[in-house]
């Protein structure tokens, strides 16, 4: 399988700085967001691969290691130390990558026929179901979840049921009978065998048990040879105030099982946000439009106004055009990472009283004659 290129999928060149790729994303994900292309899974997967993406090319740490090593320098459990020092050292392998064919031969007494059979023991030799000596963490899983933006602001505690992986009860993640399970031939149960290469001689994995020291005729017949299964299960999920659309809540634990005793993955919650029928989020900055009267916006006032932290008395002005911005500190998001919240702005509305009734005709006269000048006066295109 050909390698991801995540700056193929944002379509910005490697040399992008961290704002090229920024706006990369924001464009591609307004354009592809499942709520803009209800029912549409190719815009559905497309979203889903720009946001991945963005979550190792927009973390400077991330870009590094995808930058170095691939993919494989971004999974979970990945020791950069450890495979520089694979790659660095003068062995037969890696003197094979510029000798073509010649790289498997040379490998013969140490088991490394291609660079990903290196990252492989440097995830701790995970095997594909069946024994296997070493351990490797499991891996992430993902799950989605549509909020109220007013949940987004205060933070939410909510259940979710998800489908994940647990381990094999009967097979303990081995995949193998069993009934059928017998003490490795090729290594007579030590998971090692020697390899002689001319006059020096060397340890490795037994390649037939993967290091157990046991082998198997027969696949777990409760779980087909995986080592796991599908269960259900329903999570308390708390989401922090201050996320918004594409922000990702990590469970930590819930993902696929590891196997040979590792460490399950993490279970990763991808948020999406309704947007409010009144309140407009930018950044983490509020806005609302706040009626008001023609004499509330002429002589000013003192106006409740409310907040996702409950009523405020807010004062407007006197003489305060439509249109004016009135700064409520502190009530807009809080900031995800902590150190305080943005603002609320208030925009106001003047609405003016239905003109039909003759005192409602006399008051507009009246007000009309108080204008020094036309406010179009000197208007010119």
């Amino acid at each position: 399988m050909a390698e991801k290129d995540l700056y193929g999928v944002l379509g910005v060149p490697r040399s992008a700085s961290a704002d090229d790729i920024k706006k990369a994303y924001r464009k591609l994900a307004r354009k592809h967001h499942p709520d803009v292309n209800p029912g549409n899974r190719t815009a559905e997967e497309r979203f889903k691969a720009v946001s991945e993406a963005n979550d190792v090319l927009g973390d400077p740490d991330k870009r590094k290691l995808y930058d170095e090593f691939g993919m494989a320098g971004v999974q979970t459990g990945f020791n950069a130390d450890q495979a520089r020092a694979y790659r660095d050292q003068p062995s037969d392998w890696s003197r094979g990558r510029n000798g073509g064919a010649r790289a498997a031969e040379a490998d013969g007494g140490f088991g490394y026929s291609r660079f990903e059979d290196v990252f492989g023991d440097i995830f701790g030799g995970a095997q594909r179901g069946g024994f296997g000596g070493g351990s490797a963490s499991g891996a992430d899983a993902e799950a989605e979840m549509t909020i109220d933006l007013l949940d987004a602001v205060r933070g939410l505690s909510t259940a979710l049921t998800i489908q994940r992986q647990e381990v094999c009860g009967t097979c303990g993640g081995d995949g193998a009978d069993p009934a059928s399970v017998t003490t490795c031939p090729e290594c007579n149960g030590s998971g090692h065998v020697q390899v002689a290469k001319g006059p020096m001689s060397f340890t490795r994995t037994c390649p037939r048990c993967k290091g157990s020291g046991r082998t198997s005729s027969k696949p777990c017949p409760t779980c087909g040879g995986s080592g796991q299964r599908v269960v259900s299960e329903r999570l308390n999920v708390k989401i922090p105030a201050g996320v918004d659309s594409g922000s990702r809540v990590r469970v930590a634990g819930k993902g696929s099982p590891g196997s040979g005793g590792g460490a399950p993955g993490d279970l990763y919650i991808r948020v999406t946000v309704r947007p409010h029928p009144l309140l407009e989020r930018r950044g983490d900055d509020l806005y609302l439009d706040l009626p008001v009267t023609v004499g509330e916006a002429m002589l000013g006032a003192s106006i409740e106004v409310p907040t996702p932290d409950g009523a405020v008395r807010v004062k407007v002005p006197k003489g305060s055009q439509a249109g004016r911005q009135l700064r409520v500190k502190e009530r807009g998001v809080p900031h995800l990472r902590g150190g305080g919240r943005g603002d609320l702005y208030l925009r106001l509305v003047v609405h003016v009283p239905d003109a039909e009734s003759e005192a409602a005709a006399s008051a507009a006269q009246a007000i009309d004659a108080l204008y020094a000048r036309a406010p179009r006066d000197g208007w010119r295109l």
